[in-house]
């Protein structure tokens, strides 16, 4: 993991240290019903994280389990609804929940600390990067971070969206190589498993927007999450160049496992190593497209290509049952990916093709190339980007300044309020200063205060496959 800056690969021999950042949910940490902590589990976790650390990776985990644990210490059955209930369990249970990591990585002489974040951290672009610093140096000191929202001061909603999103925007905050996503089930199915004995499991996802899988497990009546909110943490993440593993949380030795394979392989993100199995079926023919079922697995991890040494031979009964998603081959990090991901927008700027085709070529974003503005917003707040196929000259019976559907394809940051862009959409640059009274910039956003969503997509659908 590195800092703020351009991230690279080191080529070298042999393995490599990896960030890895481990999220887990309420349910792994404490009894649905009765909220008293998961020792055994917890035990397992603490060990499996102190083992990667003894093996040289950074180690970040992202729990949950606040509120389940102020639960059980104030005896109150359910979780309740009302916001300033749940703020007030979550103080009661966050104090106890560290104290229990602290006395189990105690015990294995494992520093931690506790790092408390809430959106209003992430939106701030000097926080964030605080936040990014303070944790870049904890690891540094071969401490294990505990993250968490700081569900006491969360206003709006007690989650981040739900912690799987917290765990994904940790990852590419600090360029972590590897993000587990712990669940109730061994890895995504075609079907819900436990209704359908043929259930076919899918082991690699190299497209997340060609992914067919069952989501209907929920979250816990503790948590916050179910497997649609992974699906949609994996998405961010590998957009950040992060790849993302669903697993079983009752297993928690299945991380160390999958990391030594992964370690094992000289650097994470783009060897695929073919192993054949009679039993695996491409998603395409699960989904009845026209592709065929090659019979062939691909496992993700990475190797050197300069390095001299031949993959090693993979023993597949050694590797646990898992599903992977693949880093983006393009990823969006550092500003890019906080312009995208750790602001909310509070707007809409709609541009026309010309527009579009200027800032992919690096260019600003003029006043002539915008069609329509939507919301209310200050400047260099975040709006949504949309483009448009068809501008009108005046509003049609919709009251739109265009035809056809408008598609979102990024964010952006803007010189000018919304009532000014109103004012000065359609028009030259040259223009702002009559129209407005002054000109603070000729573009309504910069090309550096504009990113845009990865939509590359890698060719080879998903691949699913029984074990032997």
């Amino acid at each position: 993991m590195e800092p703020d800056t351009q991230h690279h690969h080191v080529s070298m021999k042999g393995p490599r240290s990896l960030g890895v950042v481990i999220k887990l949910g309420t349910s792994s940490i404490v009894d649905e019903k009765t909220h008293e902590p998961l020792l055994s589990n917890l035990t397992l976790i603490v060990e499996t994280a102190v083992k990667l650390r003894k093996d040289g990776h950074k180690v970040i985990i992202v729990s949950s389990g606040a509120i389940g644990v102020g639960l059980q210490r104030m005896d109150v059955e359910r979780r309740p609804k009302h916001i300033s209930k749940l703020q007030a369990l979550a103080a009661i249970g966050q104090c106890r929940l560290m104290s229990l990591w602290d006395s189990l990585f105690n015990h294995l002489r494992q520093p931690i600390a506790q790092i408390l974040l809430t959106r209003s951290d992430i939106s701030d672009r000097s926080r964030y990067l605080n936040a990014q610093n303070t944790i870049h140096e904890l690891l540094d000191m071969g401490v294990i971070p505990i993250v968490n929202e700081n569900d006491t001061l969360a206003v709006s909603e007690i989650k981040f969206g739900d912690n799987d999103t917290l765990s994904a925007i940790t990852a590419a905050m600090v360029h972590a190589d590897l993000l587990f996503l712990m669940t109730d089930v061994d890895c995504l199915y075609d079907k819900n498993p436990r209704t359908n004995p043929d259930a076919q499991p899918i082991e690699v996802v190299e497209d997340i927007g060609a992914l067919v899988a069952d989501v209907s497990q929920a979250g816990s009546s503790l948590g916050t999450g179910g497997m649609s909110t992974k699906i949609v943490a994996a998405r961010l993440a590998t957009s950040a160049g992060v790849t993302t593993v669903i697993t079983r949380s009752s297993n928690p030795g299945n991380i160390h496992k999958i990391v030594r394979h992964i370690q094992g392989s000289r650097s994470p993100a783009s060897l695929t190593t073919q192993v054949n199995h009679p039993s695996a079926v491409s998603l395409a023919s699960l989904n009845n497209d026209s592709g065929s079922a090659t019979g062939t697995s691909t496992l993700a991890v990475a190797a050197n290509p300069s390095s001299e040494q031949a993959p090693a031979v993979i023993d597949r009964s050694q590797i646990p049952l898992h599903t992977r998603f693949l880093p983006s081959p393009s990823p969006v990090r550092d500003r890019y990916f906080w312009i995208l991901h750790g602001l909310r927008p509070h707007g809409t700027l709609y541009i026309d093709q010309g527009a579009y085709k200027a800032l992919l070529g690096k260019a600003g974003l003029l006043p002539v190339g915008v069609v329509d503005v939507e919301g209310f917003f200050a400047q260099q707040e975040a709006v949504r980007l949309c483009v448009v196929d068809k501008r009108r000259s005046t509003p049609g019976p919709d009251g739109k300044m265009w035809e056809g559907e408008a598609v979102e394809v990024g964010r952006c940051l803007t010189n000018y309020a919304s009532a000014e862009i109103a004012r000065i959409k359609g028009h030259q640059s040259m223009e702002i200063g009559q129209l407005l009274g002054y000109a603070d910039s000729e573009y309504v956003a910069q090309r550096e205060s504009v990113s845009f969503f990865n939509t590359v997509s890698r060719p080879a659908s998903p691949i699913g496959g029984h074990r032997a």
